[in-house]
């Protein structure tokens, strides 16, 4: 569960207002809306207070929670809320769409909808994390605003990947994606990706993440080659079956050793690749943390998948 979200703490509301404690100034905090196990109120209801509670013409940033209170309901209807209530939001600037742990519902079970309301109806909107990828769904879309763009999944929807290298976000720095697996939903290609790697309709890119896929290696080897790669600052490639074959096509590609930072976190590296990634770009800040020892192809898994 997050802490602090847009660089604000997050406050849970439902929580304050039960207990019946001061809340904070409407814009110094992110605001998390989340319905406790079996709680009595429909999500609708709790969409309610929270208008009529704080003053939403300075709410900069929402975090949603669990929007159900039995069974895993989809996110259609809680969004739908949400996006009807632009008017009393003019200010949002930051959205986390399914801030959920694992004790609460696995990633994969996640019942989630079309995003793209989100992006017409927040024109002021700087962030975006999603996490989920059930039955997620997206429409290519332009928006001027958006700055950070986060899908956390087991599995991303491969219509999501090719929407998303159809949309046009001229102020995007920050991209990433959990791929995640086939099993889960994450039903992409390497060919989906391919706009990504150009990102011609991302002109200010940054910070790519293309992370938590089975087929790592493939997506390092075209990466290494990719045209965006040459312009960003951070690389995150990590959580992934990234292996030797991986890291050996990344270095052997186009100079790396302008970036700020390599993620590899959760890989498949030898002792000696890791020593020899450290070695070749020793002014980058390179994580090679979680490094996993599986010699068993068919053992080798992803760091987030159910």
């Amino acid at each position: 569960m997050t802490d602090v979200f847009h660089g604000l703490p997050v406050h849970q509301l439902l929580d304050a207002l039960d207990r019946g404690d001061e809340l904070p100034a409407a814009g110094a905090a992110a605001w998390r809306i989340n319905l406790g196990y079996r709680a009595k109120e429909p999500f609708e209801q709790a969409w309610q207070r929270f208008l009529d509670a704080v003053d939403t013409t300075q709410v900069r940033a929402l975090v949603l929670g669990a929007w159900w209170s039995g069974d895993y309901d989809g996110l259609a209807g809680p969004l739908a809320a949400i996006t009807g209530s632009a008017e009393r939001l003019p200010a949002l600037e930051a959205l986390f769409l399914g801030d959920v742990r694992w004790d609460e519902c696995e990633i994969s079970w996640l019942q989630m909808c079309d995003i793209t309301p989100v992006f017409e109806a927040f024109p002021r909107l700087t962030r975006l994390t999603v996490r989920g990828g059930s039955d997620l769904r997206l429409h290519p879309v332009r928006h001027e605003g958006l700055r950070s763009l986060s899908f956390e999944t087991g599995g991303l929807p491969g219509r999501v990947v090719r929407a998303l290298g159809e949309c046009e976000f001229p102020a995007l720095a920050e991209l990433d994606l959990w791929l995640g697996v086939d099993e889960y939903g994450g039903d992409h290609t390497l060919e989906d990706l391919a706009p990504l790697l150009t990102a011609t309709r991302l002109p200010a890119l940054r910070s790519l993440g293309l992370q938590n896929s089975e087929y790592q290696d493939d997506i390092a080897a075209a990466v290494a080659q990719a045209p965006v790669v040459a312009r960003l600052e951070h690389l995150a490639l990590g959580m992934g079956v990234l292996t030797d074959e991986g890291a050996a096509a990344l270095l052997e590609g186009q100079p790396l050793t302008h970036l700020a930072s390599l993620d590899l976190h959760h890989h498949y590296l030898t002792e000696a690749m890791q020593q020899r990634v450290t070695e070749a770009l020793a002014g980058v800040d390179v994580d090679l943390s979680e490094a996993e020892d599986e010699e068993d192809e068919e053992d080798r898994y992803v760091a987030v998948s159910e």
